[in-house]
């Protein structure tokens, strides 16, 4: 189950930045005829987001404090005391736009130039944040696959010994 929550975690996420890039694009270019699309581009939004946040919290609470322990006495400890404590604590910035997203979409974008503002910033935010989020995430996993790296290196398999073949 580990494996399959670090696949789906990020994959909700992009899928939802990829969403957000949609609704932006949408946005742009907001008239009556794609005003029901672009307010269902911001559900898949904040649907997506949902999603990617109750599987990384699943991971996070049920697996990852395996993982903090392997990064923390790995080559590269800030991948956890740095990257993983902000993406604690940033990861809600996305979550909250993203839920407020189809609320402002819902408007009608080609009359109401505020709204339509209000949702390209809404979305261009959810791009960045979610951009940031997912380096994170990058970087916390090459510090526990390098965490990893070191203990096979340090403890090589009985084949690998020098001399034995």
């Amino acid at each position: 189950m580990k494996d399959v929550l670090l696949f789906l975690h990020p994959t909700f996420g992009v899928l939802g930045l990829l969403a957000a890039v949609w609704v932006f694009v949408e946005a742009l270019n907001a008239t009556d005829g794609n005003h029901r699309r672009l307010w269902l581009a911001s559900l898949a939004v904040a649907a997506c987001f949902v999603l990617a946040w109750l599987l990384g919290g699943w991971y996070y609470v049920v697996f990852y404090h395996t993982d903090k322990a392997l990064i923390l006495q790995g080559p590269y400890p800030w991948a956890h005391s740095f990257f993983m404590e902000t993406k604690e604590h940033l990861f809600f910035i996305p979550l909250i736009l993203a839920l407020y997203l189809p609320l402002v979409a819902r408007l009608r974008l080609d009359v109401n130039r505020a709204a339509r503002v209000m949702v390209l910033v809404v979305a261009g935010l959810i791009v960045l944040d979610g951009l940031a989020l997912e380096g994170a995430g990058a970087i916390i996993n090459w510090g526990a696959k390098s965490a990893l790296a070191d203990i096979a290196t340090a403890h090589p398999a009985p084949a690998q010994v020098k001399g034995e073949q």
